[in-house]
């Protein structure tokens, strides 16, 4: 492999134009203002721009800039200066150049190359001309396809949370095409399935945190309970929530609103049956089948064995759920029989 310019007899004016000499390695020579290429004048053969869009082309390239990075570190500043440039004007490359830049940045990631911070990348993408032309999406599709060929979905994770991205992918996408289904739509298209299975377990956190801290607010402020059924309803059907997760919030939420004495183990007990059959009724409108009804238990089982102040408290609360209708005398009986969680089994 041919590298870019050699590494030794380097002459004082080299380093004094690095921004130049990048230009060289990017380019093959010197650009014009606003990142054009000038049609007149020589061109270096070896650059990223006129290899082929192949990882071991550009490699070389990437390589180069780290050994001279690795004896100049002062230099690394012009580093970041050069590729906030190109990033910033990826409309004036062709579909190719951008891709080639593309492959160059995720190597320079995988490499760990020095001068390159993840917001030196991300943050100059989000020009609003970039991303309505779907230059962005395009470039950053063509990024983690090559950056994953060597790393892992949690290293791709951990760039995007150092370039404050984690949160905000839907920022590269146009406008007509930011939702999440047109998210999953895209990266699946593209092969990139763990990345639309990760951001789809990231916007159901989401889902799942807003409506317990909306649940937590009404049962704070002791609202009318049909208006908190209706509450908890509506949001299980906007975000299309699973049963099962639903009954394990409001179990919590239920719990976490108890007002729990220091030392008092009596009090505790009063206060922790009385919220029981305070929000029973919640309970009931979402344990609707046996299953539902059994993962309840499981709910009260692990947090009376986690909880030493809860430890004798798990017959009276099952008792209690029995008497208010929310658990059947059936899934009592299963559970008692075969279908108890080993933590706590011989305890409770």
């Amino acid at each position: 492999c041919f590298l870019p310019l050699p590494l030794v007899k380097l002459s004082s004016t080299f380093w004094s134009n690095l921004n130049w000499q990048l230009q060289v390695v990017f380019t093959g020579g010197r650009t014009q203002p606003g990142t054009i290429k000038p049609d007149e004048g020589e061109r270096h053969p070896y650059s990223v721009i006129e290899c082929e869009a192949k990882r071991e082309a550009i490699l070389p390239s990437v390589i180069y800039i780290q050994k001279i990075l690795r004896r100049r570190p002062f230099l690394i500043k012009n580093l970041e200066n050069v590729m906030r440039r190109f990033l910033q004007s990826l409309e004036l490359f062709e579909d190719n150049e951008r891709k080639k830049l593309a492959i160059f940045t995720a190597l320079a990631f995988s490499q760990k190359l020095s001068g390159l911070p993840p917001e030196t990348v991300f943050q100059p993408l989000l020009k609003d001309n970039l991303v309505v032309k779907g230059l962005v999406l395009s470039f950053i599709t063509d990024f983690f396809k090559e950056y994953l060929v060597d790393n892992s979905l949690d290293d791709l994770i951990s760039i995007l949370k150092r370039g404050k991205m984690e949160d905000n992918l839907l920022d590269f996408f146009p406008s007509a095409k930011r939702s999440p289904e047109g998210f999953s739509e895209h990266f699946t298209k593209e092969g990139l399935v763990p990345l639309v299975e990760y951001n789809e377990k990231k916007i159901f956190e989401v889902k799942l945190k807003d409506m317990k801290s909306a649940l937590t607010t009404q049962i704070a402020e002791e609202s009318d309970i049909s208006e908190v059924i209706e509450n908890v309803k509506q949001r299980v059907k906007d975000a299309k929530l699973p049963d099962i997760e639903v009954v394990r919030i409001l179990w919590d939420v239920i719990m976490d609103a108890v007002q729990w004495s220091g030392k008092n183990q009596q009090q505790n007990a009063n206060s922790a049956l009385r919220q029981v059959k305070t929000w029973a009724k919640l309970l009931n409108s979402f344990c609707s089948s046996g299953k539902l009804e059994l993962e309840l238990m499981y709910k009260v089982q692990m947090q009376c064995y986690e909880d030493a102040k809860l430890m004798k408290l798990f017959p009276e609360i099952v008792k209690s759920l029995y008497d208010q209708d929310v658990l059947a005398e059936d899934t009592i009986l299963y559970w008692f029989r075969k279908g108890s969680n080993p933590k706590g089994r011989y305890v409770f």
